[in-house]
């Protein structure tokens, strides 16, 4: 099969779980299918083909420069049998190859744009943009995987045209090979981080649906002698961005121990501050998979995340972490991410027990391998039906 995968993340520009999955996925594919990335960037590479928004464009809403990269790659995918797009940065791309080349378009869904309201006051017209762009692929695609069971329910309950036999699941996976425990604390040392003392990591972008004003509040609470580590950067909105550097600034005052780590890190620099993590914690309001759980399990970490989205289809409740129901009032759901927190810090010993069925959990659930031949039996079915 001749195959478009099309992304706005690839390596080496990966900020998201998008762009992780998107990362491993075809590295996969690469053996099953004949694989074409196209993707946001400057240059082309050994099958990775990068588009860059129109230069006229560059003082223009965001919305409308992916646009252009999307016309940009539908234009370049002649040729291919099959295009599978990711995140509405790409959908829009595949929609217009389905319709110019007359071939089956796949998409993934790993957020939804209307389950994010937040950005149509932040963005305006340019979320509009995004929300039409998203629908109109979504509801014309030969076929839409959902990362989790309970992202499939919020494709069809956003977009209740769509017929339910064209949704799949196929979970994201992890690689245990990358992520696996580190004994090395060069990493840790080097940020300033006391290797003797437990810590709490948190990696993910700075925005309202990782939760991480959440976090930074409920962190008051806990037990003095932990320190906190917080691999976060890429904040959606400037609001976004002062409202984290208010409350990081208020925290670093009144506790010693509070790390911010803003730039993307090397991956095993990642692996070492999952690995010694006393615990990792995911206080994401809304999340389809939560990729970033797997990687800490696959580190041997406990997790302590909300009970949202598929966190609870990777996240096993008292046997690989905890999980918090995530409340309205803020100061509650801040109370009970303190409590599970303080509930592993206070047992090293469960903790241990926790890290490690989260480790057997990630290797036998959610390889690579098995997500790619899945993905790839999901195309030569939908080749089938066209």
């Amino acid at each position: 099969m001749r195959v478009g995968l099309l992304t706005r993340e690839y390596p080496p520009d990966v900020y998201g779980g998008a762009g992780v999955h998107v990362e491993f996925l075809a590295r996969e594919l690469t053996s099953l299918v004949d694989l074409e990335v196209h993707c946001w960037g400057e240059g082309r590479g050994v099958g990775v083909v990068r588009h860059r928004p129109w230069p006229v464009l560059d003082a223009s809403d965001d919305a409308l420069r992916t646009f252009s990269v999307d016309l940009s790659i539908a234009a370049a995918l002649e040729g291919r049998e099959l295009v599978h797009s990711h995140t509405w940065y790409a959908n829009l791309a595949g929609h217009f190859a389905k319709l110019l080349h007359g071939v089956p378009h796949v998409v993934t869904a790993h957020s939804l744009e209307p389950l994010r309201p937040r950005k149509s006051g932040q963005l305006q017209g340019g979320h509009a943009l995004s929300s039409w762009a998203e629908r109109t692929a979504i509801e014309e695609a030969d076929a839409v995987i959902a990362v989790s069971g309970a992202m499939r329910a919020d494709v069809l309950g956003c977009y209740p045209a769509l017929d339910p036999a064209r949704v799949h699941v196929v979970h994201n996976g992890i690689d245990t090979r990358l992520y696996r425990p580190a004994r090395g604390t060069d990493a840790l040392t080097r940020h300033g981080i006391d290797p003797t003392r437990p810590y709490v990591a948190f990696v993910g972008r700075i925005t309202r649906q990782k939760g991480v004003p959440h976090l930074l509040r409920a962190v008051r609470d806990i037990d003095p002698g932990a320190q906190l580590v917080l691999c976060a950067g890429a904040p959606d909105t400037p609001e976004s961005d002062r409202e984290f550097r208010e409350l990081f600034e208020e925290l670093h005052r009144e506790r010693a121990g509070v790390f911010w780590i803003p730039q993307m890190l090397p991956r095993p620099e990642v692996v070492q501050l999952l690995t010694h993590a006393a615990v990792f914690v995911c206080p994401s309001v809304h999340e389809p998979l939560g990729v970033v759980n797997l990687e800490a399990m696959a580190c041997g970490t406990p997790v302590v995340a909300s009970r949202v989205g598929g966190i609870p289809e990777v996240v096993t409740d008292g046997r690989t972490g905890l999980l918090v129901d995530v409340d309205d009032d803020d100061g509650v759901f801040a109370a009970r991410l303190a409590a599970a927190l303080d509930t592993v810090l206070a047992d090293p010993e469960t903790a241990r027990r926790m890290g490690e069925a989260g480790r057997a959990r990630a290797v036998e659930e959610f390889g690579w391998d098995a997500v790619a031949r899945r993905t790839a039996g999901l195309y030569e079915h939908v080749l089938e039906q066209a």
